[in-house]
């Protein structure tokens, strides 16, 4: 059987490149998917005045179990961008308007299957605890049709969360840009200062006794 021919010394030599060719693909692939989320987490996070929302999160992370086991609980400061969106009324609202309360920040959508399931247990909670210390603020992002959400609330008799909307969708991208929005439905627990405690990703069942448990421990001082 002839000899084969050793490949020419200037294409072995462009086989590391063509690997590391390869591998920058894949890295750059992956930022654009996942929108190097780790690195916008890490640039996001660092505000001092946040340090007080680890420390609770820490405190609540043993009660993040059962309904509400998908829960992640921040381990770095960080602080939310001041979301902006309307109420029901047209009017501008912004989530720095909510400081010194807890708040379960919830984004929605009509076209979203979870999302819907999910509303009323957030209104069921928003019965048990809402008030001075607690609010959910659910942020609807439908941006064809203002009067579908406003009607599907009506229609599921939902009265008790407020009709907060935002049909540029911006909130969502504000939350996409620190890594914390990756889906529908989205949900960032939010202390007193505007400061993350935990997220989660996808539905859960805020009315259950594991969350409230959770988010009561949230409200409550350490005695």
């Amino acid at each position: 059987m002839p000899e084969q021919p050793n490949p020419p010394a200037a294409a072995t030599r462009r086989i590391p490149y063509v690997v590391g060719a390869v591998l920058i693909g894949a890295v750059i692939g992956f930022a654009g998917v996942y929108g190097f989320g780790g690195l916008k987490r890490r640039a996001a996070a660092g505000d001092s005045a946040c340090a007080g929302a680890v420390e609770l999160s820490q405190r609540l992370a043993p009660l993040a179990h059962g309904e509400v086991a998908a829960l992640t609980m921040a381990t770095a400061p960080l602080k939310l961008p001041d979301l902006a969106f309307e109420d029901g009324d047209g009017k501008p609202r912004k989530l720095s308007e909510w400081r010194g309360r807890t708040v379960l920040v919830n984004l929605w959508a009509t076209w979203c299957v979870p999302c819907r399931k999910e509303m009323p247990a957030l209104e069921n909670l928003q019965i048990k605890l809402g008030g001075p210390k607690f609010e959910v603020v659910a942020i609807n992002i439908d941006t064809r049709d203002p009067e579908k959400p406003k009607n599907f609330l009506k229609d599921a008799h939902l009265t008790r969360i407020g009709n907060f909307s935002d049909q540029k969708a911006k909130v969502f991208q504000d939350l996409k840009s620190i890594g914390r929005a990756l889906g529908m439905p989205t949900s960032v627990l939010v202390d007193g200062q505007g400061c993350e405690i935990a997220t989660i990703a996808g539905p859960a069942e805020w009315a259950s006794d594991d969350a409230v448990k959770l988010i009561t421990a949230a409200v409550t001082p350490p005695g």
